[in-house]
C-alpha cells in the first residue's frame, strides 16, 4: 500500500462544544495550512520545528475564519509518520464544516474511518494488534478495559508474540537450512533444543488463550440474569443496584414481562444486569413470551443470580435453588430479609450454606451482594503486567498457532523429515504473524480498520 495523497477529519466529536480538533496528514499537510493560516507573528509552518503550536487565522481569501491554534508535528515524528497537522478551532459546527470544506477544496480529501491509525501501521508507528487497542482504548467503558487496551498498546502483547515468533524463526531457519544440504545427511538444529523452545510456546500460548475468557468479560461486561419467581423483587433489586426506579415494581404478579438490561462498575468491572420475567406456568400468552425470553437471557449471563422469598419457601424449593442451573455460576439469594425470623434465617443458612441476605426494598445486604459478584469473576491475571487477551481475532490466531505447534511436536516425536515438519513451522509463523501484522492482507486490514471511528 502506498498513500501519497492528504486526508482530513473532525478528531472531536462533532456537535457543539468549546473546542474542535481538526486532523490532517500527509507529505503536503503543512503546505496547505501553511496557505490559509495566517500567524499572529507572520510565522510559516514549514519552517518551524516539530511538536509546536502557533496562534494566528484560518482565512479564506480575505475573510477570517475562525482564530485557532495550530500544532505542528513532523513527518517521521508524528502519529501517522506523515507530516500531520491539528488545528484547534471553536467549537461551532459552522466554523468546523467552513474549515473542512476549505481544505478539501485546497486538496484534501476525507479520511475514512481508521485512516489515521492505518497510516501509522502502514509506516510502521505502531503494529497491528497496537492498533487494535487503539479503537478499544477509545471504546473502555471500565477500568478493567482501559487497563487491558492500554498494556496492549503499550506494546505489551506485540513483545511477548515477537519474541516467541523470533525464537521460532530462527530454528526454522535452521531446518530449512538442513534441506539444502540432504544430501549430506547433516542437522543444524539441535533437535533437543528445539523441542524444550516447542514446549516453551505451547505453554505461552496456552496461556494467553486461557486469558482470553477474563479479558473478554473485562472488555464487554459481565452478562448477569437476575431470575426467580413472580414477585420475589427482582425488580426492586434491579433498581436497588442502579440506584434509580429502572424498573417497574407493583405487588401484581407478572409485572415484569420482558427482559430489562442495564450495568454498573463495581471495582472497576462493568455487570450488565438483566432483570427478567417471574418464572412460572402461565396462560397468558404476552407474560409466556416474556418467561421464553427469560431462559434465552440465561443462556447468554455468565452468573445467575437466583432470588428467592425467604417466607415462601420450603425444602423442595431449597433442593431446586440449588439445582436448577448446573452448568452456570449460580448465588443464591434470600430477599426480603427485613422480614424474616432468625429461625427461618438459621434453618436457610443451614439448607443453602452459601445463601446471601438482603433486603431489596431497604438495601440491606446489597452492597455485600455487591462484592460477592465481584469476587465471583476470576480477577487475578489482571494483576501487575499480565498479558489478557480480550481480542478474538487474536484469540483465533493463538489457536491457530498452537494447533500448528503441536503438530510439530508431533511430527518430533515420530521423526518426520525436515521438508514436512517446515511446512507446519511456516503455518505457525504465519499465524503469529497475524496477530502483528507481519502478515496482512487489504481485506483484513479493511476489516480491522473500518470499525474505528473517523478522524482516528
Amino acid at each position: 500500500m502506498i498513500i501519497e495523497d492528504n486526508i482530513i477529519a473532525l478528531a472531536t466529536p462533532p456537535g457543539v462544544g468549546a473546542i474542535a480538533v481538526i486532523r490532517i496528514s500527509g507529505n503536503e499537510s503543512l503546505k496547505i495550512v501553511d496557505s490559509q493560516f495566517k500567524s499572529i507573528v507572520d510565522k510559516q509552518l514549514i519552517h518551524e520545528k516539530s511538536h509546536t503550536i502557533h496562534l494566528g487565522y484560518i482565512t479564506n481569501d480575505d475573510k477570517v475564519l475562525d482564530q485557532v491554534l495550530v500544532s505542528v508535528f513532523k513527518a517521521p515524528n508524528s502519529y501517522t509518520g506523515e507530516n500531520v497537522v491539528e488545528i484547534s478551532c471553536h467549537g461551532s459546527p459552522y466554523i468546523q464544516k467552513q474549515i473542512l470544506e476549505l481544505f478539501l477544496r485546497k486538496g484534501c480529501r476525507m479520511a475514512t474511518a481508521g485512516e489515521f491509525t492505518l497510516r501509522a501501521f502502514l509506516n510502521g508507528k505502531m503494529d497491528l494488534s497496537q492498533a487494535e487497542a487503539v479503537a478499544d482504548l477509545i471504546a473502555s467503558d471500565s477500568a478493567s478495559a482501559h487497563e487491558i487496551a492500554l498494556n496492549q498498546m503499550r506494546g505489551g502483547f506485540r513483545n511477548e508474540i515477537e519474541e516467541l515468533r523470533q525464537e521460532l524463526l530462527n530454528f526454522a531457519s535452521l531446518i530449512e537450512l538442513e534441506l539444502d544440504f540432504s544430501q549430506e545427511d547433516v542437522e543444524f538444529a539441535n533437535r533437543d533444543q528445539f523441542n524444550t523452545l516447542l514446549s516453551k510456546i505451547s505453554e505461552v500460548l496456552k496461556k494467553l488463550i486461557d486469558s482470553f475468557s477474563i479479558g473478554n468479560v473485562m472488555k464487554h461486561g459481565v452478562p448477569v440474569a437476575i431470575v426467580g419467581e413472580p414477585n420475589v423483587g427482582k425488580s426492586t433489586l434491579l433498581n436497588a443496584f442502579l440506584n434509580e426506579e429502572k424498573a417497574i415494581v407493583s405487588d401484581v404478579a407478572g409485572t415484569t414481562r420482558d427482559a430489562i438490561e442495564d450495568q454498573i462498575g463495581i471495582k472497576g468491572i462493568n455487570f450488565r444486569f438483566i432483570d427478567t420475567a417471574g418464572i412460572r406456568d402461565t396462560q397468558d400468552t404476552v407474560e409466556r413470551i416474556g418467561i421464553e425470553r427469560t431462559f434465552s437471557k440465561i443462556d447468554k449471563a455468565k452468573l445467575i443470580i437466583y432470588l428467592f422469598d425467604g417466607k415462601n419457601v420450603n425444602d423442595s424449593t431449597l433442593q431446586e435453588i440449588t439445582t436448577k442451573y448446573p452448568n452456570k455460576p449460580l448465588l443464591p439469594i434470600c430477599n426480603k430479609t427485613d422480614t424474616l425470623k432468625i429461625e427461618t434465617i438459621e434453618k436457610l443458612k443451614s439448607k443453602i450454606p452459601e445463601v446471601i441476605f438482603i433486603s431489596a426494598k431497604t438495601g440491606e445486604g446489597v452492597e455485600a451482594l455487591k462484592e460477592k459478584l465481584y469476587t465471583s469473576v476470576e480477577t487475578g491475571t489482571l494483576k501487575g503486567d499480565n498479558i489478557v487477551v480480550s481480542n478474538s481475532r487474536h484469540y483465533d490466531a493463538l489457536l491457530k498457532s498452537l494447533e500448528e505447534i503441536q503438530k510439530v511436536k508431533e511430527g518430533m516425536d515420530v521423526g518426520i523429515t525436515g521438508d514436512l515438519l517446515a511446512i507446519d513451522i511456516r503455518q505457525a509463523l504465519f499465524h503469529l504473524g497475524e496477530i502483528t501484522g507481519s502478515v496482512t492482507t487489504d481485506d483484513l486490514l479493511g476489516n480491522i480498520f473500518s470499525n474505528f471511528c473517523i478522524g482516528k
